[in-house]
């Protein structure tokens, strides 16, 4: 595994255990080359998915992606690193269990949505913003108002 701080691929395993929900497991990495330590999480992939963007074009699925947007999303916000690690894989495995290789990509912002509004009301507003592309102030309010509704 590559070092993230220097780039030096011979990293060393310090402590391996299985995540909560047992999908993962969790590697405690150490890097001789700078002293660097990190985390790598390592699962099982079912298929290799397609995500077909609006426009048409296809690439491949990159469970990375929906973690960075979630994190820019959740930044500055109180939320368990487990608890966004959970949500994530869980999008990951409703989207391998569909039975599809090709996914339209708004289903996948669908779910992300989905899976924010659970963990943190303000992080499902941040990304509702960019994923519904908001032009005017007052589709914030509209998007509160209808969380508010929800809450009903």
């Amino acid at each position: 595994m590559r070092c993230p701080f220097c780039a030096n691929t011979d990293t060393q395993v310090k402590d391996s255990r299985p995540t909560d929900e047992h999908t993962a497991i969790r590697r405690r990495r150490f890097c001789p080359e700078c002293g660097g330590r990190f985390t790598t999480f390592e699962r099982v992939q079912l298929r290799e998915l397609t995500v077909v963007k609006k426009n048409g074009r296809r690439i491949p699925f990159k469970r990375e992606k929906i973690m960075a947007s979630v994190q820019i999303a959740l930044r500055k916000r109180d939320v368990d690193q487990e608890r966004i690690e959970r949500m994530v894989s869980g999008i990951s495995r409703r989207l391998e269990s569909m039975g599809e290789n090709e996914i339209p990509s708004d289903t996948i912002g669908k779910m992300v949505m989905e899976g924010l509004k659970a963990l943190d009301e303000v992080a499902y507003i941040r990304f509702a913003s960019v994923y519904k592309e908001f032009h005017e102030a007052k589709e914030f309010g509209e998007i509160i108002n209808k969380l508010s509704d929800d809450e009903q």
